[in-house]
Formats: structure tokens, C-alpha cells, sequence
């Protein structure tokens, strides 16, 4: 058996101080494989998000140990938490995060920019990553004159394009129709299995559970239980 792309071992994290603390992540342990697509559910409030933003290394447990590919985060100095970022994880949100100003090839080759690639080498992988997920024809649009599934896709392009092992994403179809939040799951869940990357998706909807290979849910901050199940994608 492989070792994971990225694990949680124990991991707890209050949130805010005294009289306000929240205990958000009560003893959590997880682990990501590479060609799986996990789906992490659970009511508001249950920590599925700070979750997320822990494997994600924009957030520091307050006890346990986080470890991608391998390497322990313990100790970390936040620039070495950032380059763990850039290498290692890319992030898709909810509302997309695209600068409107950029043309979709543009707003893809942010994530090379900020890696130090700034060659003509960075704007072909741009370019193939927006084929990747099905917009070889939108290069050069605007934001405002994409769908909001489309919008999605650039924002999907752009977490890939750095080749990283860990996609992590939030809601990636919570501002979508039932159609368009299908087709952005299943370019997801190739992602993971074609590429052998590990996709973590926070979500809501049940609608999305026939595309999981696993099933984590989560309950005021712990993890109450896996289930493996049959995949669907066609």
C-alpha cells in the first residue's frame, strides 16, 4: 500500500480565546490517497472548513500533526508552510476567486507566476490546463464573459497547473446549477483518478455522492465515520 499524499493524525484546533474559544477540530485524524476523490460532509459549524484550511497549510493545529507527502508540517516557519503550498496543494473554492480583469489564461497562470515560472513554457501549460478541463476555446475570455461553470473550470485550471498531488476544495459547487455542478465533479473526479492526484472536496449536496470513492463525515469536530463506496463517472 502506498503511503499518503497528505495525512491529519490527531489534529485538534480551537478557535478564538478565552470566554470564546471554540474547540473547531476535536482529535481528528485523516489520510488522502493519490486516485481517490473523497468527499468531506457534515452540518454547518462541524469544521469541515478549518479542516480543509489545516491540510491546506493556511492554518496551524493547535495539537496534532499534519504530514504531505510524507514531511511533517510540525514546527514549520509559515514560509516553509507556503512552499509546501505552492508544491504540493492547489485550491478551488467556492466563488471561484478569478481577477476580472484577466483573460482566462491569465488568471491559470497566476498559479506559475507565484512559483517562479514566468517563462513562454507557463503560458502553453496554462493554455493545456484549460483544455484539461474542457475550455480550449475560452483562452482568451474574460471572467464576465464566462458561465459560472465555466468561471469554475478556469478556477479548477488553475489549481492544477502547477501539477500538484493534493486538490483540496470548498464547495467548488455550491454557486453552480445541478448541470454544470455534475460536469465540474466529474472533470474533478478524473482529475484524481486519470492523474492519480488526491481530491478532498467540502460539500453540501447529496447529489454529488455517486462520483465519491469515500465518504468522511464530520460532527462537531470529529470525524463520526467513513464509508467506502462504488464510483460512478461516465
Amino acid at each position: 500500500m502506498t503511503d499518503p499524499m497528505i495525512e491529519a493524525v490527531n489534529v485538534s484546533k480551537d478557535l478564538g480565546s478565552g470566554a470564546a474559544k471554540v474547540a473547531a477540530l476535536k482529535g481528528v485524524s485523516l489520510a488522502l490517497n493519490g486516485g481517490e476523490l473523497t468527499l468531506l460532509m457534515g452540518p454547518s459549524g462541524s469544521g469541515k472548513t478549518t479542516l480543509l484550511s489545516i491540510l491546506g497549510c493556511m492554518l496551524t493545529p493547535t495539537e496534532g500533526t499534519v504530514r504531505i507527502r510524507g514531511r511533517s508540517t510540525g514546527g514549520a516557519e509559515p514560509e516553509d508552510l507556503a512552499l509546501l503550498r505552492r508544491e504540493h496543494v492547489g485550491f478551488v473554492f467556492q466563488s471561484f476567486h478569478l481577477f476580472p480583469t484577466l483573460s482566462a489564461t491569465d488568471n491559470v497562470r497566476l498559479a506559475l507566476d507565484i512559483r517562479g515560472e514566468r517563462s513562454r513554457r507557463a503560458k502553453a501549460k496554462s493554455r493545456e490546463a484549460l483544455a484539461r478541463v474542457g475550455l480550449p476555446h475560452k483562452l482568451k475570455a474574460f471572467p464576465r464573459e464566462l458561465s459560472g461553470g465555466e468561471q469554475q473550470r478556469v478556477a479548477i485550471a488553475r489549481a492544477i497547473v502547477g501539477n500538484p498531488s493534493i486538490i483540496l476544495a470548498d464547495e467548488p459547487t455550491a454557486a453552480l446549477d445541478g448541470e454544470n455542478g455534475q460536469a465540474v465533479m466529474k472533470i474533478l473526479a478524473g482529475i484524481a483518478r486519470e492523474q492519480g492526484r488526491a481530491v478532498l472536496i467540502v460539500t453540501h449536496d447529496p447529489r454529488l455522492l455517486p462520483l465519491a470513492d469515500r465518504v468522511v463525515h464530520i460532527e462537531d469536530g470529529r470525524i463520526v465515520r467513513e464509508e467506502r463506496r462504488g464510483a460512478e463517472l461516465q
